[in-house]
């Protein structure tokens, strides 16, 4: 069934889809050109252009908005999802999709500052980084010549600096390097200033960066990203003096060493010249009484040197070490002449032995010794044949003699001819 229009049609007032948007759009905008929205942020995007489009929600409802480049840059806090936001702005409806958005003009997370949750979120990145590690902390001289200052040439800071060391320690120098630290243009002044003095007076012992108390928004150039690189990146070791003993800034985790207070950075890095006398006082009286000490000690050794017979009587020393030389002589010789004994006598014991080996002493008892014609020892009949000549060495003389028959155990030997009786 196909729905028929209203029959006075005709006396009504037609609108097209784009006069219809933009009633829609004027009445949106100016009912709602000054708005505050509370919601939990579920998707965001930061484009190219430095816009940021994210879409706030609640348990019921989701509302699409964005934050243009400029309002966006002036944001303390990165927008991440999952965060519960403050929003303010005005709504527009953007005709080309017939949808209305939130144009966001200042926006804060809901129950934590906006300074406080940029705080955390640029810790958290900077610690990833490694730029906080302990093993990056440099030790600060015992004794600076020169020392550079970064901050307000007029304010308490600097005053308290100067004093402290000037008591302290006045043979340093000092430079300062003017800087604004309050502020949207401090931080970058104080970045390039850490830089400048790095640069031309690389001969600085120590930087001190720091300002006097004050609120959060006071302190925030101290929190920025670039004064947190500054501070790491300088080859001089920096000492982080910003606030109160209670204020915490992200310069201090970046640099060599924190001071609570300006006051405190000025005592840090120079000694105490009335401490450092009272040192040298003691030093010096510890020394006179180890150096009297010692020269007592040397007395009484000396004492009980020259005290001893062999000081006393320097001759009678003499007489008995050449006694004993005279007794030492005569025991080498006797030990000398025993030993040349005892060596004789086992000489001649194997002379004796080798004696009673040698096979002459064995001819003497009658035996004799044969040797075949190439002056081969015989010990058997094998490797003979009758006929072959022979040699027998007696205890006197040697005869000469011809193999008439061989014979093995009393009987010829195998394989030679019978002799005939």
């Amino acid at each position: 069934m196909t729905a028929l229009p209203p029959s006075d049609t005709r006396e009504k007032q037609v609108l097209t889809v784009s006069e219809l948007t933009a009633l829609i759009k004027g009445s949106l905008e100016s009912s709602f050109s000054d708005v505050y929205v509370v919601g939990e942020i579920s998707r965001c995007v930061r484009a190219a252009s430095g816009h940021v489009y994210l879409t706030l929600k609640d348990e019921n409802a989701v509302l699409p908005a964005v934050i243009w480049r400029g309002p966006a840059s002036a944001l303390r806090f990165e927008p991440r999802e999952g965060t519960q936001v403050v929003a303010h702005g005005s709504i527009d409806v953007y005709a080309p999709r017939g949808s209305y958005q939130l144009i966001i003009s200042w926006m804060e997370p809901r129950g934590l500052g906006a300074l406080q949750l940029a705080f955390q979120q640029l810790v958290e990145k900077l610690e990833k980084e490694g730029l906080f590690r302990k093993e990056l902390k440099r030790p600060l001289p015992p004794f600076p010549r020169r020392i550079g200052i970064v901050t307000s040439p007029t304010g308490a800071a600097i005053r308290d600096i100067i004093n402290v060391i000037s008591r302290r320690f006045p043979a340093v120098e000092l430079y300062l390097l003017p800087s604004r630290v309050q502020g949207e243009e401090a931080a970058p002044e104080i970045a390039a200033a850490i830089d400048t003095l790095n640069a031309r007076r690389p001969d600085l012992d120590v930087i001190i960066v720091g300002r006097g108390g004050g609120s959060l928004e006071d302190l925030w150039p101290f929190n920025e990203e670039i004064v947190a690189r500054a501070i790491r990146h300088s080859a001089i070791p920096i000492v982080s003096a910003v606030g109160h003993e209670i204020d915490f800034s992200i310069s201090d985790f970046a640099a060599d060493v924190r001071a609570a207070t300006p006051t405190e950075a000025g005592e840090i890095v120079v000694p105490d010249q009335a401490e450092l006398r009272e040192r040298l006082r003691e030093l010096h009286k510890r020394l006179g009484r180890a150096l009297a000490a010692t020269v007592e000690l040397g007395r009484r050794q000396l004492e009980a040197i020259t005290s001893r017979f062999v000081f006393r009587h320097p001759e009678a020393a003499i007489r008995e070490r050449a006694q004993r030389l005279d007794d030492l002589l005569e025991r080498m010789k006797t030990l000398a002449a025993h030993r040349l004994s005892l060596l004789r006598e086992a000489a001649l014991g194997s002379g004796r032995r080798l004696e009673a080996l040698s096979p002459l002493r064995v001819l003497e008892r009658g035996y004799s010794l044969t040797f075949a014609t190439d002056g081969r020892l015989l010990r058997s009949v094998a490797g003979l044949s009758t006929g072959d000549r022979i040699a027998s060495r007696l205890h006197k003389g040697e005869i000469l003699s011809q193999v008439l028959e061989l014979k093995e155990n009393g009987k010829p030997k195998a394989g030679e001819p019978k002799r005939e009786a």
